[in-house]
């Protein structure tokens, strides 16, 4: 097929071959396709001269013009058509520029977001100014055309075919496109069949339904104001407090209206009031679930399409950046949920891009998700590889974010996850480990903590694979941190039983010790945790209502007392009844309402201790900051144990009384003589508790208990956690 019919039937592969300046035995000649045009003419911008119209060649959109001489000029053309007259400065004649989209765009993964996309770009091509405009660039190594698609050109696919590259990239400068264009490509198959209309892999903004249009947008516009808070937190966070608030943006707080219709929050709104109360609260982390952008509300953000793009949902990317910014220079650090391990088929998004398997693996015994029906990422493809490892980057880079939490990462680590035999492949030694994947997280571990020392990684990953948390070079996953979801599973599963019969599992609630060390983690109480007819967190308690209450009480402090960085999401920290719901926000009415008032009272005092008591977070992940007193006290289900200081010099006790029988004058051993000061009771009645009477005061003599050379007396409450401080004087 000529590249004329090409063009006619929108399915050009090198335009460049036609259109555009070609030099001439003599002179030079231009050509151009524009469909619908009456006549089109030419002028040199240069000069300024008008060199009149250009003529139409066998009755086709394509127009040619031919000029005496070898140079070659920047010229515009002035179009015509029956509905309207439009100037535009011909995309053909800035080929080499366009080949530069591509240029060492393998080298690095960052070179994936600074060069794919649309990228804002001048061109100083020798005129009085620049020619601006806007530089496209996208993977689909097996299609027969790309075509850029928008409201410039009428959502018509022959106006703007785009060059194929060696490397499987199609190219395109167009000038006069600028901020807040909207963009789609137009993908012929290898076969010539046209593909719904595609949103841009690397947009860096979207449009919600139903058009999912990807938007022109400029990273370099916004002002950062949080230098101080990148310079503070580039060391290391080990030793440093981390409570996180874990939020979905969409239904921590709803707006509604004086005719009672209920909306979002903005990225600005959440920024005036999720921030301040993140900060009275006392916790040092913010962690939102995912705001790439997504299709489909009831996902949550985890069926991701538009993983470069902060969802349009809550504002444009300025304004999540906002967002972050305030939470820094409000000391609050932001962590955002990053979706590796899989994406929805939505006919806009990655599946079958080109028409084939692009983004993900062709068998659908590693291509497809069973969980979620969608498709599983080819972790072993190098340009996928880097295109998510640019992801990771870019989150850190462009938004400041201080944190990756990844999701289902032991979806991705085995080949037979939720698979029965014959559904999955074995690797090349005949096991189920994915060494792809696993490698995979290797890089991207280490390009975040090489390329941004203040961000850290967070591993969701639900089985006992080692060293997820520890260095590569040691042979580890490289994560800094990763969520215990044993200590989850164990600690509510004991908490949920009848205090009677807790003294038959107490090794649910002390086994999490055994293992506390072997990785960095963070304890989680997370939204999955409440959804899905699991039950809120005060749900899950046994009892009447005072003792649900109490239960909650007691099993929160004694979280903050347990090594471990600590994450509660939203609606845990005021004892929301009701499980969440993604459609509504948190019950903030059950405040009016002293119980609930107190267990918020609770959960601010623990992030208050938590946060200034060097004992419960300077060794949160070495076992020489934590030693048992007493775990095997299952008759009386009472716990106790001793926090460490990282100089030794301060020593928090802590114990739990996990049934509601109080105990008077319980002796607790302990290593030093001296006084020891109440730091908290949960049974206080400033958090709805009974006030049962606690020594606030005590001095250890020599009656040894627990294998230590003193004890202490102390009332213990009923369903209650004790914090005991022991500072040693200089």
């Amino acid at each position: 097929m000529q590249i004329e019919q090409q063009l006619q039937v929108a399915n050009c592969g090198t335009p460049f071959d036609i259109l555009g300046v070609t030099k001439t035995e003599n002179g030079i000649e231009i050509k151009t396709w524009k469909p619908s045009a009456t006549s089109v003419s030419v002028v040199n911008l240069n000069t300024g001269e008008d060199l009149g119209e250009m003529e139409r060649v066998d009755d086709t959109s394509l127009f040619v013009a031919k000029f005496e001489g070898s140079e070659v000029f920047v010229y515009q053309l002035d179009v015509k058509t029956e509905e309207n007259d439009f100037s535009v400065i011909d995309p053909y004649q800035f080929q080499e520029q366009a080949y530069h989209a591509v240029h060492f765009v393998d080298h690095q993964p960052e070179n994936v977001y600074s060069q794919l996309g649309a990228q804002l770009i001048d061109l100083d091509v020798g005129l009085n100014k620049p020619v601006a405009g806007t530089r496209f660039a996208v993977y689909a190594p097996n299609a027969s055309s790309v075509a850029l698609v928008g409201d410039f050109n009428w959502w018509n696919g022959s106006s703007h075919p785009m060059q194929k590259t060696s490397m499987g990239y199609w190219v395109l400068f167009v000038p006069g496109i600028d901020v807040g264009v909207k963009y789609k490509y137009h993908i012929k198959d290898s076969h010539g069949n046209g593909l719904p209309h595609k949103a841009d892999p690397v947009g860096f903004h979207a449009e919600q339904y139903p058009s999912h249009a990807s938007v022109v947008y400029d990273h370099n516009a916004y002002q950062w104001q949080d230098k101080d808070w990148m310079q503070d937190n580039a060391d290391s966070v080990y030793e440093k407090p981390m409570s996180i608030y874990e939020v979905h943006l969409g239904s921590w707080r709803k707006n509604t209206d004086a005719d009672g219709n209920v909306s979002y929050l903005s990225y600005h709104e959440l920024a005036d009031q999720l921030i301040p109360y993140v900060k009275e609260m006392g916790y040092t982390h913010l962690e939102v679930l995912p705001v790439h952008e997504h299709p489909f509300d009831g996902s949550w953000g985890y069926q991701p399409v538009g993983l470069f793009a902060p969802t349009s949902r809550f504002g444009n990317p300025d304004d999540f950046k906002y967002f972050v910014d305030q939470c820094h220079q409000n000391g609050i650090g932001v962590i955002v949920d990053w979706v590796p391990a899989h994406f929805p088929e939505d006919g806009h998004g990655l599946a079958r891009f080109d028409g084939t398997h692009v983004y993900e693996y062709e068998d659908p015994r590693k291509g497809w998700h069973p969980d979620w029906n969608s498709c599983i990422y080819d972790f072993g493809k190098e340009t996928v590889r880097q295109f998510l490892v640019a992801n990771a980057l870019f989150w850190v880079d462009k938004f400041h974010v201080d944190g990756l939490r990844v999701d289902a990462v032991a979806s991705m680590l085995y080949l037979d996850y939720s698979r029965n035999d014959g559904e999955w492949i074995p690797n090349v030694d005949g096991g189920n480990k994915n060494y792809e994947a696993i490698s995979l997280l290797q890089w991207m571990n280490s390009e975040v903590y090489e390329k941004h020392p203040h961000a850290m990684t967070i591993a969701e990953e639900s089985t006992s694979f080692p060293k997820v948390s520890r260095p590569i070079y040691d042979g580890g996953l490289g994560f800094g941190f990763k969520w215990n979801m044993g200590w989850m599973h164990d600690t509510l599963h004991y908490i949920a039983k009848d205090p009677a019969y807790r003294r038959y599992h107490q090794n649910e609630i002390t086994f999490s010790m055994v293992y506390a060390f072997d990785e960095n983690f963070v304890l989680p109480i997370s939204h999955d945790e409440v959804v899905h007819g699991k039950g809120s967190l005060l749900r899950k308690m046994p009892g009447d209502e005072w003792q649900q209450t109490a239960n909650l009480r007691l099993y929160a402090a004694f979280m903050y007392a347990h090594p471990g960085k600590k994450l509660n999401f939203m609606g845990n920290e005021i004892g929301q009844s009701a499980e969440w719901n993604h459609d509504s926000s948190i019950n903030w009415h059950l405040l009016d309402y002293d119980k609930h008032k107190g267990i918020q009272s609770l959960y601010k005092a623990l992030n208050k201790l938590y946060v200034e008591t060097p004992a419960l977070h300077e060794l949160d992940c070495k076992s020489e900051g934590f030693e048992w007193i007493d775990h095997q006290n299952s008759e009386q289900s009472i716990l106790s144990f001793v926090r460490k200081s990282k100089d030794a010099k301060q020593k928090v006790y802590v114990v739990s009384n996990f049934t509601p029988i109080p105990r008077e004058g319980f002796r607790v051993g302990v290593l030093d003589e001296g006084e020891y000061q109440l730091l908290l009771s949960t049974d206080s009645s400033e958090f709805w508790g009974s006030d049962f009477e606690v020594e606030q005061t005590m001095t250890a003599d020599d009656q040894g208990r627990h294998d230590r050379p003193y004890s202490i007396r102390v009332s213990i409450p009923p369903l209650a956690t004790l914090f005991i401080v022991h500072n040693e004087k200089d």
